[in-house]
């Protein structure tokens, strides 16, 4: 099992996400500063680093100088509220391999780790490239088609439909796509759900998700 430290001072953002990397079978370990992050990641006793960057102590962008510096090359997912084009610039040139903004969905975050995770030389390709019934979605590309014509899609709306396709012919829940979309920071009784399926049947079309009454959706 893949051994994950998750820098993360924010309680509630760190047990949301320890919670589904177990869930998942990954071994997660929390701390909440940047001197603690830095230790436990030079220690060679994890795959993968989630960082964020507004850390005590030292903060996220210390972290990963100094974790580069002495040679590491741990996988490290920065994942912060600060989303601004210089921060992400500084964040991958500064040796990260991947930078998500907060809010998040965790279904991304755990595809993103589950790519990292893997040699880049063994990556399949349809962990990339995701199809189902004439709907095609490129992942890394952010495009989507459906029947060989181009779909513009919000990057909730892609999300969304994401999650469908990894899981065709699932029923899922209102509360698992509000949680895996909209992440830590979703509202059990909000009919967001709803209304994005609906943009998404506008744009894909009217029978490419299914309600199925008293318990979600499914992408058939």
């Amino acid at each position: 099992m893949n051994r994950i430290l998750v820098a993360e001072d924010e309680a509630r953002i760190a047990q949301f996400v320890q919670k589904g990397l177990r869930a998942h079978g990954f071994v997660p370990t929390v701390v909440a500063d940047g001197r603690t992050a830095l230790q436990h990641a030079i220690s060679d006793e994890f795959d993968l680093m989630v960082l964020d960057i507004g850390l005590p102590d030292l903060d996220g962008f210390q972290v990963l100088a100094r974790l580069r510096d002495v040679g590491s090359t741990m996988p490290v997912i920065i994942l912060t509220a600060r989303d601004s084009i210089s921060d992400r610039v500084a964040g991958l040139q500064g040796g990260a391999d991947d930078y998500m903004s907060k809010p998040f969905g965790f279904e991304e975050l755990l595809a993103r780790i589950r790519l990292r995770l893997r040699d880049p030389a063994s990556r399949a390709a349809d962990d990339a490239v995701l199809e189902r019934g004439g709907l095609r979605m490129d992942v890394t590309a952010r495009r989507v088609s459906v029947d060989g014509r181009d779909v513009d899609l919000s990057a909730r709306e892609f999300a969304l439909a994401e999650v469908f396709l990894r899981h065709a012919g699932q029923v899922l829940s209102r509360e698992q796509l509000l949680s895996r979309v909209w992440g830590y920071d979703f509202d059990p009784g909000s009919n967001v759900v709803d209304v994005y399926v609906r943009y998404l049947r506008k744009k894909l079309g009217a029978d490419r998700i299914q309600t199925v009454r008293g318990s979600g959706y499914r992408l058939p």
